[in-house]
C-alpha cells in the first residue's frame, strides 16, 4: 500500500512539474535573445538522465533490501524531499518568470531575479531537482541511482550554473554582490558576531 502512495504522490509531482516545465517552453516561443551561451546540459539532456534515472528504479538496478522499519522512514523522508523539491521548482519558475531559457540566455528586458526562492539560493530550479533525485534514491532505496544522481547530474547542474553565473556576471553588475550574499545551491546563514 505506501508504495502505491508512494508512486501516486511522485507522479502528481512529476505531472506538476513537467507541466510547468511545458509552459515555461511556450512562453518562451516569441521572446529574442540579446547574449546566448549553448550548453550541452539543457532540458533535453536533462530528460535523458531522468529516463536512465528511472529505468535503474523501474528495473530495480541497484535497489538494496532495507529492514523495513528503516524502509517507512527513508520513504517518508524521501517523499518529503520530492514534494518540497516539486514546490520549490514550479515557485522558482513562477519566481523567475520569463527570465527562464531552455539554453543559456539574456534577454531584451531581462531582470536579474533575487526574490522568493531566489533570496534563498541562487539556483533553486537546480537544488530542488536535486533534491527530488535524492528523495526517488530514498523512496526506492537504490544505490545505483543515487550514484548516476552524484557523478553525473550533480556536476552537470553544477557546471550548468557556473556557465549561466559567467554570462549573468557581464550582464548585471550587482551579480557579484548576489553571489557573495547567497549560496548556489543552499543558503548561507549568516552568523551574528
Amino acid at each position: 500500500m505506501i508504495n502505491l502512495i508512494s508512486n501516486i504522490i511522485i507522479g502528481i509531482c512529476l505531472f506538476a512539474l513537467f507541466t510547468s516545465i511545458l509552459i515555461n517552453f511556450v512562453e518562451g516561443l516569441d521572446k529574442k535573445a540579446t547574449k546566448e551561451k549553448r550548453s550541452i546540459v539543457e532540458t533535453g539532456t536533462m530528460t535523458l538522465f531522468f529516463v536512465g534515472f528511472y529505468l535503474l528504479i523501474r528495473f530495480q538496478i541497484g535497489t538494496i533490501q532495507i529492514p523495513q522499519n528503516l524502509q517507512y522512514i527513508l520513504i517518508l523522508s524521501g517523499l518529503t524531499m520530492i514534494i518540497a523539491g516539486c514546490t520549490i521548482n514550479i515557485v522558482g519558475r513562477l519566481n523567475l518568470g520569463k527570465n527562464w531559457a531552455n539554453q543559456i540566455k539574456i534577454y531584451q528586458n531581462h531582470t536579474l531575479t533575487k526574490t522568493g526562492m531566489y533570496k534563498l539560493v541562487r539556483h533553486p530550479l537546480y537544488a530542488s531537482l536535486m533534491m527530488m533525485f535524492i528523495g526517488s534514491c530514498l523512496v526506492y532505496s537504490n544505490y545505483l541511482a543515487f550514484l548516476a544522481h552524484a557523478f553525473i547530474f550533480i556536476p552537470f547542474m553544477y557546471y550548468r550554473a557556473k556557465q549561466e553565473e559567467k554570462l549573468l556576471s557581464q550582464t548585471f553588475v550587482e551579480y557579484k554582490q548576489y553571489q557573495k550574499e547567497v549560496g548556489m545551491f543552499f543558503p548561507k546563514f549568516k552568523l551574528n558576531k
